[in-house]
């Protein structure tokens, strides 16, 4: 008999590529999504809507599940929307809550969000059912919010000095999350997995890689904290999450960031993507013009 997997977050990058990762596994997936407008959802999912922020919402959504994706969105409110889901899962029986933190996640972190997901995860621990806990590292993907300047002017922006980061492809981390939930509960049943790329790159590493692939020349710029809160404000960034961004930059310069594991490789048997797969993979996005 398939189990049903509801996944949290549905329509946000890394559930979208989970999603993607499971198309074709023997079970059932249910996608959340929090507007009747995206209801139409993902066509591998029977979609329900609820919200996180709304616990009276949720129970339809649960009824009959046997795992949870869990992902919440970043906010100071984002123990409270753990707390919903995990409540809601529990009131429904489900077996397995397979939860997204973030790298780092500690109550001594040196950022908000590191903190507020480090109260997610022990409430998680301790929540009765067969819990894991992914924690990524800095995801490749968000060299995308820099496209249209790479695209435009051969340059980007980043308030990261000359951080080392051992960043990760998205996908990589879905396909970890897939294998987690494909695999018997009882297997990753109170494992904490940190999942990285393969190397700690520098964002001038990151620009060297593009300009061979692009085949033009591309240049990190670093700029300072207040310039990048100004650019991003300006762009209509909520300040909560403008000084998340910031106390995350200030942690990567200080060579927070700088580490690896081999967690990916691990699990998938196989090694994370490189920065050369993913710049290659989205070349169009970042202004190429080849086929």
């Amino acid at each position: 008999m398939s189990r049903t997997v509801l996944i949290t977050g549905a329509t946000g990058t890394v559930s979208t590529a989970l999603i993607n990762a499971m198309e074709g596994a023997d079970l059932d997936l249910r996608a959340l999504v929090r507007e009747e407008s995206r209801a139409d959802g993902p066509r591998s999912a029977e979609v329900f809507v609820g919200d996180l922020d709304d616990a009276r919402s949720l129970p339809p959504a649960f009824e009959g599940v046997q795992d949870v994706w869990l992902l919440t969105p970043n906010g100071p409110r984002a123990p409270e929307h753990n707390m919903n889901a995990v409540w809601a899962a529990r009131q429904a029986g489900v077996e397995r809550v397979v939860r997204l933190s973030a790298v780092g996640a500690a109550h001594d972190a040196p950022n908000r969000s590191g903190r507020l997901h480090a109260l997610s995860d022990r409430e998680t621990e301790r929540c009765g059912m067969r819990w894991t806990i992914l924690r990524p590292h800095w995801f490749m993907q968000n060299l995308l919010n820099e496209a249209g300047d790479i695209s435009a002017t051969g340059t980007f922006s980043l308030n990261m000095a000359s951080a080392r980061i051992g960043m990760i492809d998205v996908r990589d981390i879905a396909e970890c999350a897939a294998r987690v939930l494909l695999d018997d509960p009882d297997r990753h049943h109170g494992e904490t997995y940190t999942l990285t790329g393969p190397r700690s790159l520098t964002f001038d590493e990151v620009a060297g890689r593009l300009s061979l692939t692009l085949g033009r020349s591309i240049t990190y710029l670093p700029v300072s904290d207040d310039a990048k809160r100004k650019t991003l404000l300006g762009h209509g960034v909520p300040g909560w999450i403008v000084d998340m961004l910031e106390e995350y930059a200030q942690a990567y310069a200080s060579a927070w960031g700088d580490f690896t594991t081999d967690t990916v490789a691990d699990l998938l048997g196989r090694p994370p993507r490189d920065i050369a797969d993913f710049v290659r993979d989205h070349a169009t996005a970042f202004g190429s013009t080849d086929d």
